[in-house]
């Protein structure tokens, strides 16, 4: 019954408002809670919310940058912003950096719980009408689930962490494309590219140890100076090292 509510992401730095509207919405919905913005962006980057109620004022992520992270990455988890400013300036900011809706501090119970219901609403509705990802990925012998998150290659199953997932399911994506290590680092976790170039490459080789190594022909491949590329099979022999 729990799992059935909708799920909420609440980012407050302030224990005491976090606590009174974790208290006042846990009947209704299942919260989840951070209190700071790296935080919520390693929650938002690792979990599925249907909404995300976000403080503007973090103590050291603004919440316009999370905001932009989160409609960067394709999310269209609606964003219900909360604040202590009321300039209008500040509002329509907000709104065009990607915030659905905007409730100035303080503010009532009533008034934030149906805004709650509004954006929910419209959310649910909005992904009725679109058309659904596939839930598998199928291409050079790899099939990729998206719902259970499972991979296997030519029949054989493969055990993948959710980074290594989320990077072979982008590079699949993009099959027979470069992806330059800057777009997996903005996909996988909404930061300045450069700061996780090597994260990546760790991830990458950790990734190609399992898809790769245990069969003939090798599936992701590095580019010199541009990135990755999924596809094209090469001999292991032939395959370009990191």
């Amino acid at each position: 019954m729990h799992m059935s509510l909708s799920k909420i992401l609440l980012i407050e730095d302030d224990r005491s408002i976090a606590s009174a509207l974790a208290y006042a919405l846990k009947k209704t919905y299942q919260i989840d809670y951070a209190a700071s913005g790296k935080t919520a962006m390693t929650k938002i980057v690792n979990g599925v919310y249907d909404l995300i109620v976000l403080d503007l004022n973090l103590p050291d992520i603004p919440g316009f940058f999370i905001c932009q992270q989160v409609r960067d990455r394709d999310l269209m988890t609606p964003i219900l912003v909360l604040s202590g400013e009321d300039k209008t300036l500040t509002k329509i900011t907000l709104l065009d950096g990607g915030a659905n809706d905007y409730l100035t501090k303080p503010f009532s119970l009533g008034e934030f719980t149906a805004r709650l219901r509004v954006l929910l609403r419209s959310h649910q509705k909005a992904l009725k009408q679109q058309s659904p990802l596939p839930k598998l990925l199928t291409k050079h012998g790899i099939c990729l689930d998206r719902r259970n998150f499972s991979v296997s290659r030519d029949g054989v199953t493969i055990q993948l962490r959710r980074k290594e997932f989320d990077i072979l399911q982008y590079l699949m994506e993009h099959a027979d494309q470069v992806v330059s290590r800057e777009a997996l680092s903005h996909y996988l976790w909404a930061d300045n590219a450069s700061h996780w170039t090597n994260t990546i490459t760790v991830h990458v080789k950790a990734l190609r140890d399992k898809i790769d190594r245990p069969f003939a022909d090798s599936l992701i491949h590095t580019i010199h100076g541009r990135g990755y590329k999924f596809g094209g099979s090469l001999k292991k022999h032939q395959l370009m090292k990191v």
